[in-house]
């Protein structure tokens, strides 16, 4: 009876490490990639999105550049 008892519990106890250890899925939901297909980008952005990429910016420096890029040039464009 006690080994019984210890190999359910070294059993139990491997099942729910394997369980946890799995990856998680990496398929994305079909709402998510159909709005990615969707999705286009102004000239404007296309424009920014190149000169941020030629000043290596990333991250934060790179939101608030682009977003002054494209500022700039919707002004320059009325």
């Amino acid at each position: 009876m006690r080994k019984l008892l210890i190999a359910a519990f070294v059993g139990s106890f491997c099942a729910s490490a394997a369980i946890a250890q799995t990856a998680p899925s990496t398929t994305t939901p079909p709402a998510a990639s159909k709005k990615a297909a969707t999705q286009t980008h102004s000239p404007e952005s296309i424009e920014c999105s190149k000169q941020a990429d030629a000043q290596g910016l990333k991250g934060k420096p790179r939101k608030v550049f682009r977003a002054k890029c494209k500022k700039d040039l919707m002004k320059k464009k009325t």
